[in-house]
């Protein structure tokens, strides 16, 4: 089956699975992945076993069913997470949680399908830019103002069984809305109130809290949390939940929850359209592959080093091309002393290789390097849970960034490896000013030990060799735990293999004299190359890497290493089974309760942790026992030390894979960064373990940054919100804030102290100039830093992506001259045509609203588009029904043509309808 070919014919479920929200649906994307059709380079394997059994289908069951089993979800999970995030954000973010135009609260009807559009269009603008995290924000939003439509209004109280025809069409209007002076609501003084709206036929929403005021007569969003639903008339309409406390019209929750489908369905074909099925594809990560990012040292004694990054990089493009492991982004940043950048991103394997050949070694310059500013630029544009390989010889001349690196991978979850061709203890083919410190790299170990990664020192005759490891790497391997974490002289390594692992890999790194690897049944392998009876083993300088043979053998293996100085070991695995995480805070005291996200836990909070296990449906046939996790265990990273064991404790059906467990305050109190490892069995009672790909860290204070709901517009002010909370102790904070790239940004506050569970406000405006560039992401971030030489508190961080977008462009309908293309008898002669042209992102206009002269009935049967480059050749033809005249007379003719035009057309197209006029 081709990617353009029909859906197959297997019937899906009709219950619809959640994720991590009520607001987010998979139905929609099952269906969009089956339409997308078959993978290159895969036969098809629809897995009929799997879709017959009437169970709701979950994202692994779909990503399994598309790629074939043994693929990794992580990233088609992970992105499924942030859209619900983002949508869970609405409710709490204080730029958007009380706006009632967010969520079609207070009749703001008109208003509230003019943003949803808005984030819509936003969403398909960030996605063309190749920024998705912020694609995936947008589209969150859209999706909880849609369904919150269906929630808050009474459209399913006046019976309808479909979604609205127009409300993802901002050009059609929205008709029979109450006024301000129509009443819709009598007075209910009981939770439920199923007969309180009054017998009107006009579309109406309820009022929340006091802003805005609700009128005398008007219906409340009602709930124990809505204010105004104690002013008469009392109760309310909204049907979030089945629960009669929050909900009055809770007995109509399941038809707006169907209805809320239907139209996120919708919204989901509308992007599919717009954005084809690769970047619709992007949008939802759904790929096994991570992508390749490179940053490149490109001074005069780099040419061995960008050498071996120009092997790897078309090793992994013609190896990949076609193939589900081919990488879906690519991002290269170059840096020069004394400068960086530019970055480039693309998706396109050809424009990459293009790019990366065109860099050479340019000379010179002093040792230190702008290297931390080059990796930030990767990282802000690089997707989530991807590699970043960073080549130089050199150390960084912007340490000061390395916290903010640090807290930016975590942000991002993204491991950076640095592949350093330079002994720490020498200097060579370089110019400098002054003695190098011998810890000159210790801001790549910090940027590394807080993402996961590694720096690895080599030379120039091993660098090709060594950087065999990219290939590797964005295989999207694990990382298994080791006992004890941290090398011990005399005591050997240990780590578990079950049956879900495969092509598992030991990395040694340091002056070794010695090795040995033993597996459970006591078959040992020394550091001997070639082949062995374990597996082959390659060496290149202090570098060793050895690739077992598959299948392993279940159970725990060692590994003893004799060394010298420092000695990095490092185990990884391919497997589907793995694990994503967030944290989280409960929200019970504001007027929507719940969990609210962190990056980061915060001292002194109780926190939840959110774990998502991914790949369950890789444990063979579908009646085998499911692999299960039992506890996390929590770790320092710097001394190994087990800081806390914890119960999980799933939430909903095993199969969803959903589990959380309490952090209480007093196990999050180490001052140093933490992993997160699994603990379980598997379907057959062996032992099962999962680390985390990044340690994670707990910061001194809570910081909120928020901004407006929409895009920033050329030549605007912005006005944003921070918050600082302190729930540990007094705090002295000094805050700086810093733009990607350089808009001029105010702030009312720099210094604040807070007292412990006290928190501050502060507003920043952000300056966007004239200059630009239109379809791009700005980063702000805001760094708090404890104030006081004795602090050892690392700094918190709060980044904000934000896109810059061109207002969307106003379409002024032409008359449509047919005054002199009639005969007497008010027959007209002969068909007459109209072209439009739509500027920008915005697809062409709907609904053909055109005046007409009133002695003709024009009948519009049909249009045809094609692109304007191509000399109109015509690329698609279009039935339009449902036309009527609306109202002709000579003052007012018109007509109007209920069906949309087709979505998807970008900012070359021309749109050409060709009327058909006939008496």
């Amino acid at each position: 089956m081709s990617p353009s070919s029909e859906k197959p014919s297997v019937a899906l479920p009709c219950r619809a699975s959640t994720l991590g929200s009520s607001h987010t649906q998979l139905r929609a994307r099952a269906e969009d992945m089956w339409a997308m059709g078959q993978p290159r380079g895969l036969s098809w394997n629809p897995c009929p076993p799997l879709l017959s059994q009437g169970r709701t289908l979950l994202a692994d069951d779909l990503f399994a069913a598309y790629f074939g089993p043994g693929f990794p979800s992580r990233r088609f999970r992970a992105a499924l997470g942030e859209v619900s995030r983002a949508n869970a954000a609405q409710d709490f973010l204080p730029t958007s949680r009380n706006d009632p135009d967010l969520h079609f609260d207070a009749e703001r009807l008109g208003q509230g399908r003019t943003r949803l559009v808005g984030a819509l269009r936003e969403t398909v603008v960030a996605a063309g830019a190749l920024d998705h995290t912020l694609a995936r924000q947008r589209l969150g939003a859209a999706l909880h103002a849609l369904q919150d439509f269906y929630s808050h209004s009474n459209w399913v109280e006046l019976g309808m069984q479909q979604p609205h025809p127009h409300l993802l069409w901002p050009r059609q209007e929205l008709r029979s809305l109450a006024q301000v002076d129509d009443p819709t609501c009598s007075d209910c003084e009981e939770l439920s109130c199923p007969g309180n709206l009054l017998g009107v036929t006009l579309l109406t929403s309820g009022y929340f809290g006091t802003h805005p005021s609700k009128p005398p007569g008007k219906c409340s969003h009602g709930g124990h949390f809505d204010q105004s639903s104690s002013q008469p008339p009392r109760g309310g309409i909204n049907k979030d939940s089945t629960s009669p406390g929050f909900s009055p019209h809770h007995m109509l929750h399941l038809q707006a929850a169907k209805l809320a489908l239907l139209a996120s369905i919708q919204a989901f074909s509308l992007l599919r359209n717009r954005l084809g099925d690769r970047g619709f594809s992007r949008l939802l990560d759904i790929t096994p592959a991570s992508s390749l990012s490179f940053v490149l040292d490109t001074t005069g004694s780099m040419g061995e080093e960008i050498n071996a990054a120009k092997i790897q990089a078309r090793h992994i493009v013609e190896q990949r091309r076609g193939s589900p492991m081919e990488p879906s982004h690519y991002v290269l940043v170059p840096f020069h002393d004394p400068g960086f950048g530019p970055v480039f991103i693309t998706s396109d394997p050809d424009s990459f290789w293009q790019q990366l050949n065109e860099i050479h070694a340019l000379g010179g310059g002093d040792e230190p390097e702008m290297c931390l500013s080059a990796l930030e630029l990767a990282l802000l544009h690089t997707p989530p849970l991807s590699d970043i390989f960073v080549f130089t010889d050199a150390s960084p001349k912007d340490a000061y960034l390395t916290n903010r690196v640090e807290s930016l991978t975590r942000e991002r979850r993204c491991r950076v490896t640095f592949l350093v061709t330079e002994d720490p203890s020498r200097v060579r083919g370089r110019a400098r000013r002054e003695v190098l410190s011998p810890l000159r790299f210790e801001p790549y170990e910090a940027v590394a030990l807080a993402s996961g990664g590694e720096v690895i020192f080599t030379k120039d005759q091993y660098i090709q060799d060594v950087a065999a490891i990219v290939g590797d790497s964005i295989a999207d391997l694990v990382t298994l735990p080791l006992e004890p974490p941290i090398v011990v002289p005399e005591r050997p390594l240990v780590f578990n293999v079950d049956g879900l692992l495969q092509r598992v890999t030991v990395r040694i790194h340091g002056e070794v004299s010695s090795f040995w690897i033993r597996n459970p049944a006591g078959v040992s392998q020394g550091q001997d190359e070639g082949e062995g009876p374990l597996g082959h083993t390659r060496h290149f300088g202090q570098f060793w890497i050895v690739t077992m043979n598959d299948p392993l053998q279940t159970g725990t293996w060692e590994i003893q290493v004799t060394a010298n100085g420092t000695l990095r070991v490092r185990v990884q695995a391919q497997t589907s089974l793995d694990f994503l995480f967030h944290f989280g805070i409960p929200v019970e005291d504001g007027p929507h309760p719940g969990l609210y996200p962190l990056t980061q836990p915060v001292t002194g909070l109780q926190t939840q942790l959110l774990v998502e296990v991914t790949g369950l449906g890789s444990r063979g046939n579908p009646g085998d026992p499911l692999p299960r996790f039992s506890h996390v265990v929590l770790r320092g990273v710097l001394q190994g030390e087990e800081l806390g064991r914890v119960p999980l404790e799933p939430m909903g059906p095993q199969e969803r894979g959903l589990l959380t467990a309490s952090l209480p305050p007093t196990l999050l109190a180490t001052s140093g960064p933490f992993s997160l490892e699994l603990i379980g069995q598997d379907g057959a009672g062996q032992g099962l373990h999962r680390a985390a790909p990044q340690p994670c860290a707990v910061v001194p204070v809570f910081l909120e940054l928020s901004g407006p709901p929409g895009f920033l517009a050329p030549g605007t002010k912005a006005p944003l919100t921070l918050r600082i909370a302190s729930f540990s102790g007094p705090q002295d904070l000094d805050l700086r804030t810093s733009v990607n790239p350089s808009f001029a940004l105010s702030s009312n506050i720099s210094r604040v102290h807070l007292e412990p569970n006290e928190s501050a406000w502060g507003h920043l405006w952000l300056e966007v100039p004239d200059s630009a560039t239109p379809d791009s992401m700005v980063m702000v971030t805001v760094t708090a830093t404890t104030d006081g030489e004795a602090s050892t508190a690392p700094p918190t961080h709060a980044f904000l992506r934000l896109l810059v977008l061109a207002p969307a462009p106003q379409v002024r309908w032409p008359h449509f001259p047919l005054q002199d293309r009639h005969h007497k008898d008010g027959r007209c002669s002969h068909p007459a045509s109209l072209s439009l042209f739509s500027p920008g992102p915005a697809p062409c206009p709907g609904p053909l609203d055109w005046p007409c002269p009133h002695h003709c009935r024009p009948c519009l049967s049909s249009f045809s588009f094609g692109d304007s480059e191509q000399g109109w050749r015509r690329v698609g033809r279009h039935s339009l029904v449902g036309h009527s005249c609306r109202g002709a007379t000579s003052a007012r003719p018109g007509l109007l043509v209920t069906q949309q035009p087709p979505e998807g057309w970008d900012s070359s197209m021309i749109c050409h309808f060709a009327p058909l006029v006939r008496g």
